[in-house]
């Protein structure tokens, strides 16, 4: 571990993820859970539409963000945890933008509006832009139709590399930035041809690269998603990638951790690798450096850590739909299969069968099957874990949001996880330190109700941090 390209900082975190574990903030096996939803997206009970609805109110000016999820994909990704259609024919996807357009209706009807005002946007899958071109156009001239775009906000859509290229990847190009399109996240996930062989990625680092550039001519914002830690990775293979990356001007670059815990309702082949043979992946120690001199070397250009694993060089390219969902908890709704509606006290979760979605659509229902109107406790965690994981708690939000103080509730936890570095606070506002940041998955796990704790107790020492510890309020 003398490699001079490893930073201090770096180095240094392996101290702490060795301390953290033994006080029992991390689980024994190294694995870590990610707390992308509260409750975790896949312990919601069942719900019926009018019991989700009932006593909502629209949010001011009905301005929502918006989520539009479209299912289809060239191949299935060893590392997804989430439903995907793999080779649908034409037919197959006129059938579902067709009970997306209605799904639409539907929401109209359902919130009494003519018109979605968007906030932001974000249009994700699966790969929405494998798509023909003639159904990208289709799809975008339907929904720009019944979404007010006025304020002309952040549109961003999910690429992945292979379908921004040769003739029909400049068409794509073109339809998307004639609809108002102007954010592409671009899933490049490594810039390695063996890794991206394993993960069963439909496109090579050549590939990778000139859909980047693409992208950038075409005068789209960009952000490129990376993943590390994945099974036959090495810390020097990683730090190619993440060097190369670092030069390619993007606006934003997001760093993912391999999630071997299925956190959707799907279990990526990654899941069965993990159990079989979890020598093939790096160990916890490997890891830790493979993020850390990431975050050095993106700072060496420029970048700075804008939400939690998200990386800018402007403060102000960020994504406005996680930063709005997560960050101020506001009400966002989401369009087909598997795609959720995160509001301000309650969160409805779309079926993941497709069989289901065009059953429910056909009979004028939304294709809700799971969600949850939020307790006061629900609320409270809610309100916690959201916010400190991408970027901090404001007290006033929360005491607005639940009628309590923060200054009152979850105290031990809180002057607990003060004492062992990883939050600060002042009169405003609770954040993760840089040293809660980089293990942010695991300090904002310990705000989990014991019923959707993904790991029983067993898995973590008995120490001070154990996320068993002090559950209630």
């Amino acid at each position: 571990m003398q490699n001079p390209e490893l930073s201090e900082m770096a180095q240094g975190r392996v101290g702490d993820f060795k301390r953290l574990q033994t006080e029992g903030l991390i689980p024994l096996s190294g694995q870590f859970f990610p707390s992308v939803h509260y409750p975790p997206i896949t312990m919601y009970p069942p719900i019926e539409e009018a019991a989700l609805f009932s006593g909502y109110k629209n949010p001011p000016g009905n301005l929502f963000d918006i989520y539009v999820h479209i299912p289809f994909c060239i191949r299935y990704c060893n590392f997804c945890h989430y439903p995907n259609k793999i080779g649908a024919t034409l037919q197959e996807k006129d059938r579902y933008l067709q009970a997306l357009d209605q799904e639409m209706d539907l929401y109209l009807r359902r919130l009494g509006i003519p018109k979605i005002k968007a906030r932001s946007i974000l249009v994700g899958g699966g790969t929405p832009t494998h798509l023909a071109p003639a159904q990208l156009e289709r799809f975008l001239q339907n929904f720009t139709a019944k979404v007010d775009c006025a304020s002309h906000p952040q549109f961003n859509y999910d690429v992945d590399p292979s379908t921004l290229l040769g003739g029909e990847g400049e068409e794509r190009l073109r339809i998307l930035k004639a609809h108002g399109v102007n954010r592409l996240t671009i899933g490049i996930q490594s810039l390695n041809d063996s890794i991206l062989s394993k993960m069963n990625r439909a496109h090579d680092r050549s590939e990778a690269l000139e859909s980047i550039e693409q992208a950038k001519v075409n005068g789209f914002q960009l952000c490129m998603e990376l993943i590390y830690g994945y099974p036959g990775e090495t810390l020097e293979s990683w730090l190619s990638t993440i060097r190369t990356a670092a030069t390619l001007e993007a606006d934003e670059i997001q760093l993912y951790h391999i999630k071997t815990i299925p956190y959707g309702d799907h279990s990526g082949s990654v899941s069965q690798h993990f159990k079989e043979r979890h020598d093939d992946f790096p160990s916890s120690e490997e890891v830790i450096l493979m993020k850390g001199t990431a975050q050095s070397i993106l700072a060496e250009q420029g970048y700075h850590e804008n939400l939690t694993r998200v990386f800018t060089k402007k403060p102000e390219d960020f994504s406005h739909y996680a930063s709005n969902q997560c960050c101020f908890l506001l009400d966002q709704i989401g369009l087909g299969l598997t795609a959720f509606s995160s509001l301000r006290d309650r969160f409805g979760l779309n079926t993941q069968s497709m069989e289901d979605y065009y059953a429910a659509i056909s009979r004028g229902s939304l294709p809700l099957n799971r969600g949850l109107v939020r307790t006061k406790d629900d609320q409270m965690r809610w309100h916690i874990v959201l916010p400190l994981k991408n970027r901090r708690i404001y007290k006033n939000i929360f005491q607005k949001g639940t009628g309590e103080s923060l200054d009152r509730v979850f105290r031990k936890k809180i002057e607990r996880l003060k004492g062992s570095g990883l939050l600060c606070e002042d009169d405003k506002m609770i954040a993760l330190t840089p040293l809660g940041r980089f293990f942010a998955d695991a300090v904002c796990l310990q705000f989990n109700h014991l019923r959707y704790m993904p790991l029983p107790r067993s898995a973590y020492s008995n120490g001070p941090l154990n996320p068993y510890n002090d559950p209630e309020p």
